[in-house]
């Protein structure tokens, strides 16, 4: 009689963790990769969206030569 009863009482503690414990776990952790999936391809979208654009929105700009950063002073006495 005992035995039975402490064999149901493990298997009532074995179902309580399982459907419990674990399987929510799992359930969200699969939630979570579903969500950083998205986001990263979110992320990744937008990216390639503002690269061409930003790279077409600003003409080159030719570099001054270095005559041209000389900046002559005069030492103040």
């Amino acid at each position: 009689m005992l035995e039975t009863f402490v064999e149901l009482f493990v298997i009532y503690i074995i179902y309580k963790l399982v459907f419990n414990f674990i399987i929510p776990i799992y359930v969200a952790s699969k939630q979570m990769n579903k969500k950083m999936n998205e986001f990263k391809q979110q992320m990744h979208q937008n990216q390639q969206q503002q690269q061409p654009s930003s790279t077409t929105s600003r003409p080159q700009q030719s570099k001054p030569g270095i005559e041209d950063d000389y900046i002559d002073y005069e030492e103040i006495k």
